[in-house]
């Protein structure tokens, strides 16, 4: 059988989540499981006929009418949802400049879509991720360690958290949660900011198991 199809959407517009430098990493660590296609045009919501699942790296969430549109109803309507890392982040927006700007609220769509949003983070550091749950996400997967960025979430009650953080600042804080959306099925993960994690053997089977179970497979 063939690995599900799946639309890897990033950015270059930021140099600590640039798709150009971290897009290889996350598709060594997705191995096999996706037949992935990275870009950054977000147009390409627009139709996603051509795909299982939606794999979102961005940053900057701001969306025309036609590519939110285009992604609520994909998913709302089967399809799947895999979030990494900054695809919590929907208060920054790109200032024009190489920087950022920020919304006081999340876009209130997407908030609903990931089930959460992110706040702040700590330092980068080596912290331990807990399996706190029995999921097809977490098949196989124990607890590990990981050097990365550690995000600070808030997240909706009624998500299925599924891995907790063991870090002394953000101590039992949400990692990876799943939830329907519609028909659909969404996943987000926190982790994602270094090479480091998308080399973590541990992390790596996990967004593989997730790839399979948002698309269905």
């Amino acid at each position: 059988m063939s690995p599900p199809t799946a639309l890897v959407l990033g950015e270059t517009r930021f140099p600590f989540h640039d798709l150009d430098d971290l897009g290889p990493a996350l598709e060594a660590a997705l191995g096999d499981a996706a037949d992935a296609t990275l870009t950054t045009d977000k147009d390409a919501l627009t139709d996603l006929s051509g795909y299982d699942l939606v794999i979102d790296y961005t940053t900057d969430s701001t969306l025309t009418d036609d590519q939110r549109e285009g992604l609520l109803g994909f998913v709302a309507d089967g399809g799947g949802y895999l979030g990494v890392h900054s695809a919590s982040d929907l208060t920054s927006l790109a200032d024009g400049d190489g920087g950022l700007d920020h919304r006081d609220d999340p876009f209130p769509e997407l908030r609903d879509l990931v089930g959460g949003h992110f706040t702040g983070h700590p330092e980068q550091s080596t912290f331990g991720v807990d399996v706190v749950d029995d999921h097809p996400v977490t098949e196989g997967v124990d607890d590990f360690e990981v050097y990365d960025e550690p995000y600070e979430v808030d997240v909706d009650d009624d998500v299925r958290v599924l891995a907790r953080m063991d870090h002394p600042d953000l101590p039992d804080h949400p990692v990876v949660w799943v939830k329907p959306y519609g028909d659909g099925r969404v996943c987000y993960a926190s982790l994602g900011h270094t090479e480091d994690a998308f080399e973590t053997d541990s992390y790596r089977r996990l967004l593989r198991n997730a790839v399979g179970w948002v698309a269905g497979a």
